[in-house]
């Protein structure tokens, strides 16, 4: 990353004016890398950038406020390290291969009258837990997890994943001499136009069907959120601000507790003072037959 000094390349149809500014897009793509930074960072320009050579290494970039006298923007990103990933041995149910009418014979054939009579709460439970786990175990089928693991992207198609594997292919064979640097650039170029082209093709879609597919619009922007916000800080009563986090877990619990127990707070108390003083003073009106009949003639059933 660095100020390179070049306001006039358009990022977005990755153009420029100048001749010395095209030569410098023209490097970044024979080396394969891609700019990350998005808002400007010096009077609305954007100068300093961060290049990458792989997609999803640079992630959470937010350009914030200046440092001392500069009169640059910050930038902050967030690299993504390889670490390892626990391998979870946990193997999920098949449902796709389940015998679901063997399911409902079994559980079905148990004379539950009987079974569950004269016995407690948990005796109920433990019994009937028993019961589904055998039934689950003779006819839903466990499945195998893929060793690589990972959910594929939503935008990511079959022809997609046929592109990236050529790609791989392709920087294999330049690696050993059987293909050229133009010919594997070529290709790098294709496959990510098509994931571009991908990605923005899945925003739309997701914003057009968004009355219709809620659920996959909001699936869609969940998964974009990598940082979680911890609790900010929390004020007690007596104006004192709370910063550690078993303080903050204490006050929290006391909080709820309360909705639970008979003392009201102050605030509380005293709106239902109120409450009950408007209660004596106004009387309760008085609803008759008649009144109650008409209301409901002229309900609207549709």
């Amino acid at each position: 990353m660095g100020d390179f000094n070049h306001p006039d390349i358009s990022w977005e149809d990755h153009r420029a004016r100048h001749i010395q500014s095209r030569r410098f897009l023209q490097s970044i793509d024979d080396n394969f890398l891609m700019q990350v930074v998005e808002e400007p960072t010096r009077k609305g320009t954007l100068l300093d950038l961060v290049l990458t050579n792989k997609e999803g290494l640079v992630e959470d970039v937010k350009v914030g406020d200046r440092l001392s006298c500069s009169d640059h923007e910050m930038v902050e990103f967030r690299i993504l390290s390889g670490g390892s990933r626990a391998i979870s041995r946990i193997k999920p149910l098949d449902f796709r291969r389940a015998n679901f009418d063997l399911f409902k014979e079994l559980l079905g054939g148990i004379p539950w009258d009987r079974a569950l009579e004269g016995r407690g709460v948990q005796e109920l439970w433990l019994l009937f837990k028993n019961h589904f786990l055998h039934a689950q175990e003779r006819c839903i089928p466990l499945s195998k997890k893929s060793s690589k693991g990972g959910r594929r992207p939503a935008w990511m198609s079959k022809e997609l994943l046929a592109e990236i594997r050529w790609k791989r292919k392709v920087h294999g064979m330049w690696k050993e001499g059987q293909a050229t640097w133009e010919e594997y650039r070529n290709v790098v170029r294709a496959c990510r136009d098509a994931m571009r082209k991908a990605k923005v093709h899945l925003e739309l879609n997701l914003t057009r069907d968004v009355k219709d597919n809620k659920k996959g619009f909001f699936s869609y922007i969940s998964s974009k959120w990598k940082i979680r916000d911890n609790v900010g800080l929390l004020l007690k009563e007596v104006g004192i601000l709370v910063m550690e986090g078993a303080e903050k877990a204490e006050l929290l619990n006391a909080f709820f507790a309360s909705a639970f127990s008979a003392k009201a707070g102050p605030q509380e108390s005293q709106a239902l003072e109120v409450r009950e003083e408007a209660h004596r003073e106004d009387e309760f009106p008085l609803v008759e037959q008649d009144c109650v009949r008409d209301c409901l003639s002229n309900l609207d059933a549709h």
